[in-house]
């Protein structure tokens, strides 16, 4: 008796404990049944994004495999609770996801240009996108009897060089420098070699003059294209590109001073043709219809009228869509917008978070690379907040319509709108931070008079200019267009201008934003009160983004340009003269908005033409940083020497084995591998773009160079 286990032993316990657990979760989930099923996009997005982090095949097929795994796994737990069919659909919805965007990568990818050539390009033009605010034109080509080169690229032609007879249909010659699509210059760079890859360019380039008409265009401008040349003559002034964008969704024309004050005041969304530029066409096209069918007794009495007015407006947003380039923004929008149509024309509630799941599951289905881009995160993540909070009993409450005077009725609208700008900023801000490394503060405030501007008097002024214009008589109506565009640009810059306009942050790990979301759509998509255990993963999150310490120093992707942080806390430059966007695309990643120094200018620094030399203090020790200038020779005596002192080399071309730093040695070879490299000293971290053994298709395999054997 001695020996036999004891009716409270450990085991019994804890098996006790799980079994209790178990029934308290199943009860949770039988409060929360109508809401489980919105978590189906996220189970396809989960496997979606664990292709992109993941390097190789061996950790997709790894991913898979854990995947079905965890799905057989939950076959384990007793038939027909809710826990079992929600790990099961979770762990092949993972799976799928990743096979999804890997199938789609492998069937349809375009793969890059090899290296760098020096080549004369003739080829088809498949589109033409003016940008006037850089003063170019970008041409979309079809190379022609050119078997090294990829089936699309991308060139860049000065508005001085644009021949008269450039059109689609067109082929052209020229010679250019084709390049591989872009990829990120440092850690938390924008990733244009992977969007590109799925929007199947292979080679960027600018064309040289002169450019060569072979054959000229005879097909028309397409409609957008006559349509932003229209606008551009009608409106004159900073108001002329938001009045094209609003039109046609191009944001070329629009200055670069212009965006960046529309960036950093939180209007931004405005500009890119969305769901509000798609729900204000529609639902005018409804109202417009209901009122002039309406006016007929008989087609009030008879007609399904909410039917046909959501029909019209369906056609109106289709067109519209079509008319904008259809790009992924809005093409999200209108599937949204349809759905919405369908669901009033059905008799249904249509505005739902179920409606919203099922319009990310369309999205992720067929462009499931959009995921990992902020136009989708940003745009789903707004809706997400906004519908939650319409549906939060309270805020219901508040927001509904009541007997009451005037100026408390427009007080409670106030105070709706206010809450709807900050909740959606709240939601927003943690994908601005990791995508720009800056988010808006004041964009609520802003929002409150932007929005109700852009929707109810800047889009129906423009669209009735343009009816007008059919008549040539749209003048006036232009006129007051570009004066209520003005009063736009005035508080976008009036708020930008503001020190409290951004948030600034250095590049966040993935994980910290991976954890922030976590928490928000657990927040969101629950309606117990344990959506509030989300806050604390939040929490955490927020708490390591404030503590982030920016990088001491930047080294970019070619090795030409490096950043190193100031002991007063700029930023200098080992180039004074690189250009605005290698600046901007640095002093972002580093989380710095201030004026951006000379290296040479330093006091701690010893800079020649060939080499440059600097002291930094941290991590409670001295750190010596040695940084090539030139592409001269150095005499291998004093490099030697110089190397020899330095804790860490940076060079733009491949080091000889004889340069031996004591810590870091940064060379064309390592870059070839690793990409951009950011530093923190204080803990002696190195961060890179990416892994080594990248396999994602996009990335460039780098060539072997022969070895010099001095500098």
């Amino acid at each position: 008796m001695a020996f036999e286990p004891r009716q409270t032993s450990l085991w019994r316990g804890a098996a006790a404990w799980a079994r209790g657990t178990f029934v308290r979760v199943e009860s949770w989930l039988e409060t929360e049944r109508e809401q489980v099923p919105l978590w189906a996009p996220i189970g396809l997005g989960i496997g979606i994004t664990a292709w992109f982090l993941l390097p190789d095949r061996m950790g997709w097929l790894a991913f898979c495999c854990g995947a079905l795994a965890l799905a057989c796994a939950g076959l384990l737990l007793p038939d027909g609770a809710r826990l079992r069919r929600m790990i099961v659909a979770g762990g092949m919805l993972a799976c799928i996801g990743c096979a999804l965007i890997w199938g789609k990568a492998v069937l349809l990818g375009q793969p890059p240009l090899a290296r760098a050539v020096f080549t004369v390009v003739t080829g088809e033009v498949m589109a033409v996108r003016p940008v006037p605010a850089q003063k170019m034109v970008r041409a979309m080509l079809r190379p022609v009897d050119a078997p090294g080169l990829p089936r699309v690229i991308r060139i860049n032609i000065a508005e001085a060089d644009v021949p008269a007879a450039l059109g689609e249909g067109a082929v052209i010659r020229f010679r250019a420098r084709l390049m591989p699509p872009a990829p990120p210059s440092v850690p938390g760079g924008y990733d244009f070699a992977a969007r590109a890859y799925f929007q199947g360019i292979g080679a960027t380039g600018k064309a040289l003059r002169p450019v060569e008409v072979v054959r000229p265009s005879t097909a028309p401008p397409p409609l957008r294209a006559r349509l932003f040349a229209h606008i551009r003559k009608q409106v004159d002034g900073p108001a002329q590109g938001i009045a094209v964008a609003l039109a046609t969704g191009d944001q070329g024309a629009i200055a670069d001073a212009d965006a960046e004050a529309m960036r950093r005041s939180g209007l931004a969304h405005l500009l890119s043709i969305s769901g509000l530029h798609v729900t204000a066409l529609i639902g005018a096209v409804i109202f417009l219809l209901m009122r002039v069918m309406a006016l007929s007794q008989r087609a009030a009495l008879d007609w399904p009228l909410m039917l046909i007015a959501a029909a019209g407006g369906a056609l109106a947003g289709i067109g519209y869509t079509l008319l904008t380039g259809a790009e992924v923004p809005t093409l999200r929008s209108c599937i949204a917008a349809l759905l919405v149509l369908g669901g009033l024309a059905l008799g249904r509630d249509a505005i739902t978070l179920r409606l919203v799941a099922v319009g990310a599951l369309i999205v992720l289905a067929f462009w499931p690379e959009a995921v990992t881009g902020p136009s989708f995160q940003m745009s789903f993540a707004a809706v997400t907040a906004l519908v939650a909070l319409a549906e939060h009993p309270r805020f219901r409450a508040f927001a509904s319509a009541r007997d009451e005077n005037m100026a408390r009725k427009a007080g409670r609208m106030l105070g709706a709108t206010l809450m709807t700008g900050i909740a959606v900023e709240l939601v927003l801000m943690p994908i601005a931070l990791f995508h720009f490394h800056k988010a808006g503060m004041l964009g609520a405030f802003a929002n409150l008079v932007a929005i109700p501007l852009t929707t109810f008097v800047v889009m129906p002024l423009e669209a009735l200019a343009l009816l007008f214009d059919l008549v040539g008589l749209g003048a006036p109506f232009w006129w007051m267009t570009a004066q209520a565009l003005n009063l736009l640009l005035l508080i976008a810059h009036g708020v930008a201008a503001s020190p409290m306009a951004t948030m600034l942050t250095p590049a966040v790990p993935s994980w910290l934003f991976a954890l922030m979301i976590g928490g928000l759509l657990w927040c969101l998509l629950w309606r117990s009160g344990w959506r509030w255990l989300g806050l604390g993963p939040v929490a955490i999150g927020v708490m390591g983004v404030l503590l982030l310490s920016p990088p001491d120093i930047l080294v970019t992707g070619d090795g030409r340009h490096v950043a190193v942080r100031t002991a007063g806390g700029g930023m200098a430059l080992l180039r004074a003269g690189a250009g605005d966007y290698v600046r901007d695309t640095l002093a972002e990643s580093a989380g710095y908005d201030g004026p951006l120094e000379a290296m040479a200018d330093l006091p701690q620094a010893r800079c020649s033409k060939e080499l440059c030399a600097v002291g930094m203090q941290a991590g409670g020790r001295r750190w010596h940083v040695l940084a090539t200038r030139s592409d001269m020779l150095v005499e291998r005596t004093l490099f030697s020497r110089e190397c020899a002192a330095a804790d860490i080399v940076i060079a733009d071309r491949g080091l000889p084995y004889w340069c031996r730093p004591r810590w870091l040695k940064i060379d064309r070879r390592l870059l070839a591998r690793t990409g951009g490299i950011a530093i923190d000293l204080d803990d002696a971290r190195v961060s890179t773009v990416r892994a080594a053994g990248d396999a994602h298709p996009w990335i460039v395999t780098p060539r072997r160079r022969p070895r010099r054997s001095q500098l």
